[in-house]
């Protein structure tokens, strides 16, 4: 399982048992978006190949609000 845990300047992440941090830039290059406009399935996707994606995806806007 992945856990994320959005913030203003990036992302924590724990993904098999291994926590790191996405910083915001990172996540503007890799996805070519504004971080506000990056959706948490978007995140899940640079962390793993082969996410299991559920619900709606939603914007770190609205995550972090």
């Amino acid at each position: 399982m992945t856990v994320l845990s959005f913030d203003e300047q990036g992302v924590d992440v724990v993904y098999q048992d291994v926590e790191f941090r996405l910083e915001r830039e990172l996540i503007e290059e890799a996805i070519e978006k504004s971080y506000p406009n990056v959706t948490d399935h978007e995140v899940l996707k640079i962390v793993d190949e082969d996410p299991t994606l559920s619900g709606e995806p939603r914007r770190i806007q609205d995550i972090i609000g």
